[in-house]
């Protein structure tokens, strides 16, 4: 389903959204994740997909891949970090840390007794737990019902304790905050409720990364996907891109699964919603019902459409961008990095939805693919093949270009 949201502006960044976020704090939150020993420190790579392009009716297709951006295999090694840094230095104004020395744990004794803890539905959490662990403080996960076992394992590779639930996503955030209300932990969660916006402002921060890289490389584009979820992604990357292009910003999409589509609800309802359906997708990092109030107070004037898809539709997405072509090289992306592939692809099969959007032979599509193959098993079960052949036949087609 596809909505054309109302309430969608082209007009300079607001003053009201640009002393929330902006251009130069996420610069900053870039130059600090550039000393990060766990982040590769070249960025992301930017693929253009000539054949996927052709095959799709479109000028071009750009894929920013996330899965290589660290050992933590997405994109949510910039949210976590940054915000947890930006967390101690202002909890702590008189002990004079700094960004490299927290990161680098040169104050790990004087931080020993401080906790934070956080709901995931994996990525977040593990990049959380990474980074608490290189600052040298404790870490607590809760983690919900449908998280794999094999994503707990990766979290708790981390020195993450790890508290299970019974119930869905929404429910292990509710946890959380309990929790460290009752211990005196900090929560440092990726998306927001009433009276909790300045860590989740700096997760999303961190997320600005990605679109700074992408502007560097002077690529063009007309249209971005952007994953849904609580909203932060988007919200960080639509936001900079806003405030850079003005009015003549690009047509922001965001795709989210059928079953948890609190953002394409809110939309609808003209504010921050949840969603109608069980929550229970196979795009996992997506599987959210609660749209973040902090992150709508972005897309709603930022994003031209909301759109939801099927998980089958990105079980064959996953299949096409690992095959490659011989122009294409072959990617590694995991369940719900293709959503905007999906999203693309559905829109493409439609006279009506690509003239509504304007996509057209002219048109310049921009992807994040969010993730790799953060849960191996689930990769290959969904895929037919491992991430490691996936990689090995990426590699042969590098050597070939």
């Amino acid at each position: 389903m596809l909505f054309a949201n109302p309430n969608a502006i082209r007009e300079t960044y607001p003053d009201r959204l640009k002393d929330i976020m902006n251009v130069e704090k996420a610069n900053q939150s870039g130059a600090w994740l550039s000393q990060w020993s766990r982040l590769n420190p070249a960025g992301t790579p930017l693929h253009s997909l000539p054949d996927l392009a052709a095959e799709l009716g479109v000028a071009d297709i750009l894929v920013k891949d996330e899965s290589k951006r660290s050992e933590l295999g997405s994109f949510k090694a910039l949210g976590a970090p940054i915000a947890l840094v930006r967390l101690i230095l202002c909890e702590f104004p008189e002990q004079r840390f700094d960004a490299h020395g927290l990161l680098s744990g040169r104050y790990s004794s004087a931080l020993a007794d401080f906790t934070v803890i956080s709901a995931t539905d994996g990525n977040h959490g593990r990049a959380l737990a990474a980074a608490a662990q290189s600052v040298g403080c404790g870490c607590v996960i809760v983690l919900h019902a449908n998280v794999s076992i094999e994503r707990e394992q990766a979290i708790a590779t981390y020195g993450a304790e790890i508290i299970r639930i019974s119930g869905n996503y929404d429910q292990s955030v509710e946890e959380a905050a309990a929790l460290a209300q009752k211990n005196g932990w900090w929560v440092v969660s990726d998306t927001s409720y009433e009276g909790y916006e300045d860590i989740p402002r700096d997760v999303m921060q961190g997320y600005g990364t990605i679109a700074a890289e992408i502007i560097e490389t002077g690529c063009a584009f007309t249209h971005v996907f952007l994953q849904g979820g609580v909203g932060g992604l988007a919200a960080g990357i639509a936001s900079y891109l806003w405030e850079l292009k003005g009015g003549q910003r690009p047509t922001f999409i965001v795709v989210e699964p059928d079953q948890a589509d609190c953002l394409y609800q809110s939309a609808i309802a003209g504010k921050a919603a949840k969603t109608n359906g069980s929550v229970d997708s196979v795009m996992a990092g997506l599987a959210c019902g609660d749209t973040s109030p902090l992150a709508w107070k972005f897309l709603q004037p930022s994003v031209d459409f909301f759109m939801t898809i099927q998980d089958s539709e990105a079980v064959s997405a996953m299949r096409r961008l690992a095959v490659g072509s011989e122009q294409d090289i072959p990617l590694e992306a995991g369940e719900s990095a293709v959503a905007g592939l999906v999203g693309l692809v559905r829109i493409i099969n439609s006279q009506t939805l690509c003239a509504e959007v304007g996509i057209n032979t002219q048109s310049r599509i921009l992807l994040i693919s969010t993730e790799g193959a953060t849960a191996p098993g689930v990769y290959a079960e969904l895929v037919g093949e491992t991430d490691a052949s996936v990689r090995a036949r990426q590699q042969a087609w590098l050597a070939k270009a």
